[in-house]
């Protein structure tokens, strides 16, 4: 089933290099934002240019996804501050070193706290509203790495594996609402938080995900691979048995 067009889109984590390339998108088909993150008025710049450029209204809200207490408001604060609004496009997470989360339990606790509880506690409460409402949609971007555990990133993949799975359940019980969820697995992107690391190939533009997962919303997906040869990458990678996938180095 098609999702019906959004009016006005909430995005979490809009500081981030794809929320922005996102934001570019759905503005440029009329859908109105809120762009939501920790020192928000850092994007106001961005809300301008995307006020000039499309026409439409561009609204910042502070938000700390760290702050669970604060999630429960949320969509009360969206609409007293913004108005209406339809669809959530989560983009929250932080890409860490993997030795470093390795070597300190703190660092470990924040990858998982950001890239797991945050957003499922965050999403849980925005999932109560759309239900109540019966309309709107959640978009929430999540990573190949959830799809099996490696050495080189099992703590952040173990975060986006949980993710994966919350946004699956999330997905079932809010069909029968007409909320639909599409979860979205990139590969590697040409971010800030990517620059540097070892290893990397095919890496993807943010302006190339966010294309891809505009093209998936309005289709009705579930689930994106974004680029689309990841999916045939994770599927040979979850077929290799465990004997041997252990003595791999990746």
């Amino acid at each position: 089933m098609r999702p019906a067009p959004a009016s006005r889109a909430l995005i979490l984590g809009a500081r981030s290099v794809i929320a922005q390339s996102l934001a570019h998108q759905f503005a440029a088909k009329g859908v109105a934002l809120v762009l939501a993150a920790r020192q928000s008025e850092q994007l106001t710049p961005v809300a301008a240019d995307l006020r000039l450029r499309y026409g439409v209204d561009v609204d910042l809200l502070e938000f700390d996804a760290l702050d669970l207490d604060s999630h429960a408001s949320l969509a009360d604060r969206v609409r007293q501050e913004a108005g209406p609004w339809e669809l959530v496009i989560c983009v929250v997470g932080c890409l860490p070193d993997q030795q470093l989360a390795r070597q300190d339990g703190n660092i470990a606790e924040q990858v998982l706290a950001t890239n797991f509880t945050a957003v499922a506690v965050c999403l849980g409460h925005l999932a109560n509203d759309l239900e109540a409402r019966r309309e709107g949609g959640m978009i929430c971007l999540t990573s190949v790495a959830g799809d099996r555990g490696r050495q080189s990133n099992y703590i952040y993949g173990a975060a986006k594996g949980g993710l994966n799975l919350f946004l699956q359940g999330l997905r079932n019980r809010l069909a029968p609402a007409g909320v639909h969820v599409l979860t979205v697995k990139p590969g590697f992107v040409d971010t800030p938080m990517t620059q540097g690391l070892e290893g990397l190939f095919l890496v993807a533009s943010p302006e190339k995900v966010a294309r891809d997962v505009l093209v998936a919303w309005r289709k009705g997906r579930d689930v994106l691979y974004t680029p689309w040869f990841w999916r045939w990458i994770l599927a040979i990678i979850r077929l290799i048995p465990e004997s041997i996938f252990k003595r791999l180095s990746l």
